[in-house]
């Protein structure tokens, strides 16, 4: 059933969003937040598995789509032997329920289109009771209750048996316009859902206004904006509004290996990925998302510190149990389809450097910092001292035995040398004797076991010579700099890890699963940057712009990018991917100046070199 990843585009409300296919065909929503069960799921199966689509009866894809400029609302138009109509997909920013608007306008002649509505409830398998009324169809199962209008005379019929639908017949001349609105309510409300009481231009209105507003914020003037802009919209629409989180993806178990068994869920918030959004906000001009960023994540690891997680729920919530959906075939047979997220029971030790960069990185851009910040820093060093010399999972989040990961003891020595900055800064000294004395003893260690002499190269796993992309943020991290030989050895090592000029995270068969996965478009972004620090624009500016190249026509990029069948793979969009992105063309229209991440842009030299 389902298209290929780049043949989806996305629209949203800022607390869940829906993939719509060249089509016209929704194929993947979960109502009423991100990380919901689905409702429409036929991306992961079948049509049995729930869609919607709409389109011309007599074509089957459409002709031309893109974005509004500078919104998330998505045009899509069809040339048939009648005429040629326009569909507008948007979801109008959640005020009180969510809603999908589908505005059909015809452009000239006349075009029979067709409706078709198949709700599938909870993770795409539950069948819900339908009713239908003159102007409207109201679908229910359990707690949730999904209403469909149509602002025009058309017909409605339902088809029953396995494949119970809701088709709406019509015919829309050139200059005419009908709106068919969804709306999702819990199912306990009796009344119609406030947004069915609004006319669809003034919703579209509203809702283009909101987009322009933001976008206009974005202090990006280099050459590539419209790229940025994108990037930004794309993951504004990631984020949760009522909580500030921002997931890694809207979707759950696009495989990065077709047929394989690569399939995770990524509806979550990443730690790994805090210091880089809130640097990819901060320099974008958007210092309020930026701050609800750090508050959701404040908030999210509060605790034990011996309990920090590598992901969380978009509320913050810790337990995200994973289970496997063997009524869903998945996509293009890539089994199994999975919900929910065992990560959540791994020890990665990088997530500590990680929350005490994005502070370290908010104190000195002037965001207020929670009265008790100073304790979760002693509470998190006390932790890290104990326990840096344990192996973990890696940044990867390899299942399997631990290992000594060399990003994993980087990001241990990142974490003593902020907190060390922080307590500069706060005027605190804490125990900083011991989180000197941590940082110098890590980075000797890195040093002497991460290195690989042969290779001329920092490696995946001390004892290991396996080659790792997140050895590229070595210089970022302000581990070393950008031109000491080690890094400079380490960037040209990577070649080996490239194909067709994209990077992959770490060689083939050293994460104990099955099948080669694509390349990571972050990691190719991130060799980007390393190419342009250690001297080498021309280079960069090529490794970036085969990155652009890749993007699907309206802008998307997914977590991976095939480039032996030329085809995206992974969960899509991917937050990592869009937030690589505008850090690269920062760092490249800047030339070659540190990033907001490295203490170096801050003007404090190194420390704790060997």
């Amino acid at each position: 059933m389902s298209a290929l990843i780049e043949d989806y585009a996305l629209i949203g409300d800022l607390e869940t969003a829906a993939m719509v296919g060249r089509n016209g065909s929704i194929d993947w929503l979960c109502l009423p937040r991100f990380d919901s069960p689905p409702c429409l799921a036929a991306l992961l199966g079948t049509a049995d598995n729930g869609f919607w689509r709409v389109a011309p009866v007599a074509s089957g894809i459409c002709a031309r789509r893109s974005y509004q400029p500078d919104t998330l609302v998505l045009e899509s138009e069809w040339a048939t032997a009648t005429g040629a109509v326009r569909v507008t997909d948007f979801m109008p920013p959640r005020a009180q329920h969510p809603c999908i608007v589908r505005l059909v306008e015809g452009l000239e002649g006349a075009v029979h289109l067709r409706s078709e509505l198949r709700l599938r409830f909870h993770h795409g398998r539950v069948l819900p009771w339908i009713r239908v009324t003159d102007d409207c169809t109201v679908a229910v199962a359990g707690p949730d209750a999904v209403w469909l209008h149509a602002d025009g005379p058309i017909r409605v019929r339902r088809t029953v048996g396995c494949s119970d639908s809701t088709i709406l017949d019509f015919t829309v001349p050139a200059g005419r316009r009908l709106a068919l609105t969804l709306v999702w309510a819990p199912s306990h409300l009796p009344a119609l859902p406030a947004p069915l009481c609004v006319p669809a231009e003034t919703i579209l209105k509203e809702t283009d206004d909101f987009w322009w507003r933001w976008s206009a914020r974005c202090r990006y003037e280099g050459p590539w904006r419209d790229a940025v802009v994108r990037s930004l919209i794309t993951l504004k629409a990631l984020t949760c509004a009522p909580t500030g989180g921002i997931v890694a993806a809207p979707t759950t178990s696009l495989p990065g290996c077709i047929g394989g068994e690569r399939n995770w869920d990524h509806r979550y918030c990443w730690l790994r990925d805090s210091t880089l959004t809130l640097s990819c906000l901060l320099r974008s001009g958007y210092r309020d998302e930026a701050t609800a960023w750090l508050d959701w994540l404040v908030r999210a690891v509060a605790g034990d510190p011996a309990d920090l997680q590598t992901v969380y729920g978009v509320g913050g919530q810790r337990l995200l149990p994973e289970i496997e959906a063997p009524w869903l075939p998945g996509y293009e047979g890539s089994r199994p389809v999975r919900f929910g997220n065992a990560a959540v029971s791994q020890l990665q030790l990088d997530v500590y450097g990680e929350v005490l960069d994005t502070l370290h990185l908010s104190l000195r851009a002037g965001i207020p910092l929670p009265a008790h910040v100073w304790d979760l820093v002693e509470a998190l060093m006390g932790h890290l001292l104990a326990h840096w010399r344990e192996p973990d999972q890696g940044l990867w989040q390899v299942r399997g035995p631990g290992r000594q990961f060399v990003h994993s003891k980087v990001m241990a020595w990142v974490a003593a040398d902020r907190a060390l900055r922080m307590g500069e800064l706060l005027g605190r000294n804490g125990a900083s004797g011991q989180w000197r004395a941590m940082r110098d003893e890590v980075h000797r260690q890195v040093c002497r076991k991460g290195w690989d002499a042969a290779q001329g190269s920092f490696v995946q796993s001390y004892g290991s010579s396996a080659l790792d992309a997140s050895a590229l943020l070595i210089p970022r991290l302000g581990f070393l700099p950008a031109r000491d030989e080690r890094v400079l050895g380490t960037v040209r090592a990577m070649r080996g890890l490239t194909r067709g000029g994209f990077v992959r995270r770490y060689a083939q068969g050293t994460d104990g699963m099955r099948g080669r996965e694509g390349a990571f478009v972050a990691c190719s972004l991130w060799y980007a940057d390393a190419l342009a620090a250690t001297g080498h624009p021309r280079q960069a500016r090529e490794a970036f712009e085969r990155v652009l190249a890749i993007r699907n026509d309206v802008g998307l990029l997914s977590e991976q990018w095939d480039p032996d069948a030329g085809r995206q793979l992974g969960n899509a969009p991917q937050a990592f991917s869009h937030v690589a992105l505008v850090e690269t063309a920062f760092a490249l229209s800047a030339g070659s100046s540190p990033s907001l991440r490295s203490p170096e842009a801050s003007g404090r030299s190194r420390s704790g070199s060997p």
